[in-house]
């Protein structure tokens, strides 16, 4: 019964792109579990884990903002967390479901825009966008005299 609640607990250990190791081998150190993250802390770690190499935990975190925001700004947050899977799917090898994820939060971060949660800066928000974009921002955020 032990191995069963541990075996269903979030404690199987993981490497640096979020994919489960086998029982007893050592993972890399994940995000920890939390009911509620504020905005500053989420961009922080969330820029932070990009810049280590480590999308799947910056998804994890900007999915535990979402998690926690007002509903007026849930939206925003599940595009940044989609665009942070979407790097983790291109850093596994995944190319067909990370173009998928990218089109996704592309469209919820061009509705969005003008409706960042309101303790997000502009430039907060552009910084994430073009990390979370490996530096390009996806088609669809391109103004037409810029294509």
């Amino acid at each position: 019964m032990a191995e069963r609640i541990r075996r269903l607990s979030n404690t199987r250990p993981r490497d640096r792109l979020g994919r489960p190791l086998a029982w007893g081998s050592i993972g890399v150190a994940q995000v920890p579990e939390r009911h509620h993250i504020d905005t500053a802390t989420a961009l922080d770690e969330a820029i932070a884990y990009i810049d280590r190499g480590l999308p799947f935990h910056a998804h994890e975190v900007l999915e535990q903002r979402w998690k926690c925001c007002v509903a007026t700004e849930a939206a925003w947050w599940r595009a940044m967390a989609q665009a942070a899977a979407a790097l983790t799917h291109r850093a596994r090898g995944n190319e067909i479901g990370a173009k998928r994820l990218w089109s996704r939060a592309a469209d919820g971060v061009v509705s969005l825009m003008s409706g960042r949660p309101g303790d997000v800066s502009a430039d907060a928000a552009n910084a994430l966008i073009v990390l979370l974009w490996n530096g390009r921002p996806p088609e669809q955020m391109v103004e037409d005299s810029e294509r």
